[in-house]
């Protein structure tokens, strides 16, 4: 049997808060498809890769800490996941604990505006020559965390109301990810003609 090493990956996302008073809800994408991220090396993961993937337990943790509460699950379906065409979708109802409040404020006041997921792989290629490692199939998602330093910068969570038109907001979420998209390449283009 081979052996998977578990791996984490920090995202930069956009957090807010809803203004309703009793309910604190948070959504956002926790993984974004075909979205370079450059760290030392360049790293996407495709679009089919959450395809086979274990996601029947995963929590919402922050910073990927043990010792933090676990913030939502799926398990108790507090934490929903959603593959789509842009990536993996969150959406999180935080029960009423000093934590959950602490961290949703800081959410809300744009303190904390990143998110991460943990993750081992099945399959995957690397390109030596454009040092880039393309990502084809995840194995098992381990957690999704905000988190205070991104690896990824496509991904996005915040805090909402929970009266928002939740598919009206995943449309605008998608509008600012083929945007960022169509920047870089047209930058990239530029970056080619100049070269």
């Amino acid at each position: 049997m081979k052996q998977m090493k578990k791996e984490t990956r920090i995202l930069n996302v956009e957090l807010r808060t809803p203004e309703e008073a009793d309910k604190m809800i948070v959504e956002g994408y926790a993984i974004t498809f075909n979205s370079p991220a450059t760290h030392g090396y360049t790293e996407i993961i495709n679009e089919r890769a959450l395809d086979n993937c274990d996601m029947s337990d995963v929590p919402l943790k922050y910073n990927h800490e043990d010792s933090h509460l676990i913030m939502a699950r799926t398990r108790n379906h507090s934490l929903e996941l959603k593959k789509d065409e842009k990536g993996l979708f969150i959406r999180a109802e935080l029960i009423d604990t000093q934590s959950n409040k602490d961290i949703y404020k800081s959410i809300k006041a744009g303190l904390i505006d990143k998110m991460s997921f943990a993750f081992t792989v099945d399959k995957d290629e690397y390109d030596y020559d454009t040092d880039t490692r393309k990502i084809l199939s995840i194995d098992r998602l381990y957690d999704v965390s905000v988190v205070d330093i991104p690896f990824y910068d496509s991904t996005s969570v915040y805090a909402r109301n929970d009266s928002e038109d939740f598919l009206e907001r995943r449309k605008e979420l998608r509008k600012q990810h083929e945007d960022k998209l169509e920047l870089e390449k047209a930058k990239q283009e530029l970056l080619e003609k100049l070269g």
